[in-house]
Parts: structure tokens; sequence; C-alpha cells
């Protein structure tokens, strides 16, 4: 999250992407930075244990959410 809000803040446009169980973090930090409400995605906890398949899986389906965020055509 944090991330996200400091490349914003430097013309670098993003996107915050949690797992389930941070979103309250997530909440919490943008607050803490002078950034309440700030929107971001999430997605099923856990990702550590997946395999790469599994986590291309979970990209392919942030994949559209993230391009129109960005301002990006979609597929």
């Amino acid at each position: 999250m944090l991330d996200t809000i400091l490349m914003e803040e430097q013309g670098v446009p993003g996107i915050a992407i949690v797992t389930t169980p941070f979103r309250n973090t997530g909440r919490a930090m943008a607050e803490s930075w002078g950034k309440p409400g700030y929107p971001f995605l999430d997605t099923p906890h856990p990702i550590a244990n997946l395999t790469e398949a599994d986590l291309d899986e979970r990209a392919d389906r942030l994949a559209d959410a993230v391009e129109e965020w960005l301002g990006l055509e979609t597929h």
C-alpha cells in the first residue's frame, strides 16, 4: 500500500493489491498517510504457498481491474 502511495506522489501511476486479511491494514496505512478512502484491490490469502501457475491465474483475474484503474485498454 505504502509503495503505491509513494509512487503516485512521484507521478508514477500504480495500484495496491493486498490479500484479503490485510484490507484493514491497507485502509489504516492509507489513512495514516493522509489518503483516507484510498482504493485498492484484494486477492484471496495466502499467496506464499502458490505455484507459479496459480500466481499467474490470480494475476490474470486481476488484470482487467488493474488495466481499468491505470486507464489502459482492456483485452
